[in-house]
């Protein structure tokens, strides 16, 4: 007889919950989880395999417990004249979320953002022991610098998580804005950059803003601009004291020989690799303009996916375009779906598919 969770010890604040995961589908056009659908580049793959092949001969021994190479690369590559020990990894971004909440966060805190954001905030804080407070944007989903600090201030939170270009919307996070919020808070912030690369290139990041404050953290990972969603590696820059609060907490030889061994090469390949961004925003912007043609309301997006409104019936337009072999996502904004920016295929494919439901209704 297989038992169920009612049958065991779970806690009691994680009774009811359903687990994180976007829907998946083998359909043609998979265009539903920010992934970048190009692969790696074959020369880029050759490389990284030659990286691996030598971690793989040493892979009887516990990796490099403190990734040094793999750090001295993240520096290099943010610039902004980052050192190694101002770098920290995980796998994936969101493990090295998870590190800062358990260093800050847990029973009896708080952890803040600006909802509608990345639905993993509150379930990491959560599975962390923290209680999550949702703030509000503008109806745009921008945020001014005043309306962020009155909300601060007033959930006075141990952490703060800004999502800079913000996902599920694209919208871009201004400079004024984390500095207003680092001023009025506590608490640590988190800028969480996962799509930086996709902003415009005189953008700036908010890695201009860590000298002088040791409670700010900007992360990124290489899920999206790298194509290595599948590799599970992010990264943060912040103060060297911050560094060392998450080493209370990280599991010994977190990173694997081969991950490392594997970002390392990707990284020192970074310029082949962030080729494919234009093609990206290329895209992006495609879609933005056909999107307008075909009646729709785009937000601006600085990232590798457009949230459209003007959807009279979210669930039907997503049934039919999955009935046409292309994969979208509902993020559960009323009247909105959003779409990830693919390859110029993939995104024809997908507009010709909206098309042929428009011209059909």
């Amino acid at each position: 007889m297989t038992a169920s969770l009612d049958d065991l010890p779970l806690r009691d604040d994680l009774r009811g919950l359903t687990p994180y995961g976007a829907p998946q589908a083998p359909l043609p056009i998979a265009l539903n989880v920010n992934e970048n659908t190009h692969p790696v580049p074959d020369e880029v793959a050759s490389d990284i395999l030659d990286d691996i092949a030598v971690a793989l001969r040493d892979v009887n021994r516990y990796p490099d417990r403190e990734f040094t190479t793999l750090r001295e690369g993240f520096a290099e590559y943010l610039g902004h004249g980052l050192e190694a020990h101002q770098i920290w990894a995980g796998n994936g971004s969101n493990e090295v979320l998870q590190h800062i909440l358990q260093a800050f966060a847990g029973p009896r805190r708080t952890v803040f953002g600006f909802a509608p954001t990345y639905s993993m905030y509150p379930l990491i804080a959560q599975g962390t022991g923290a209680r999550w407070i949702a703030g509000v944007r503008e109806p745009d989903y921008t945020i001014t610098p005043e309306e962020a600090v009155a909300q601060v201030e007033e959930a006075d939170p141990d952490v703060i998580l800004l999502c800079s270009p913000n996902n599920p919307t694209g919208t871009p996070l201004g400079l004024d804005v984390i500095e207003a919020v680092y001023e009025s808070a506590r608490g640590v912030v988190v800028v969480d950059e996962a799509y930086q690369e996709f902003a415009p290139k005189d953008a700036a990041s908010a890695l201009t803003l860590l000298d002088g404050r040791p409670r700010l953290a900007v992360s990124r990972t290489m899920s999206k601009a790298f194509a290595f969603a599948g590799a599970r590696v992010g990264y943060l820059a912040a103060d060297p004291a911050f560094i060392d609060a998450l080493r209370l907490v990280r599991l010994p030889y977190h990173l694997s020989a081969l991950t490392q061994a594997a970002a390392v090469a990707a990284l020192r390949n970074s310029g082949i690799m962030l080729r494919m961004v234009d093609e990206i925003v290329e895209q992006r912007d495609r879609i933005t303009a056909t999107l307008e043609a075909l009646g729709y309301a785009p937000h601006e997006s600085w990232s590798n996916f457009v949230l459209f409104g003007g959807v009279a019936d979210p669930k039907r337009i997503w049934q039919q375009l999955y009935d046409r072999g292309v994969l979208i996502r509902d993020v559960g904004i009323p009247g909105h779906l959003r779409v990830t920016a693919g390859t110029d295929a993939e995104t024809t494919a997908f507009l010709d598919a909206l098309a042929s439901i428009e011209s059909a209704s």
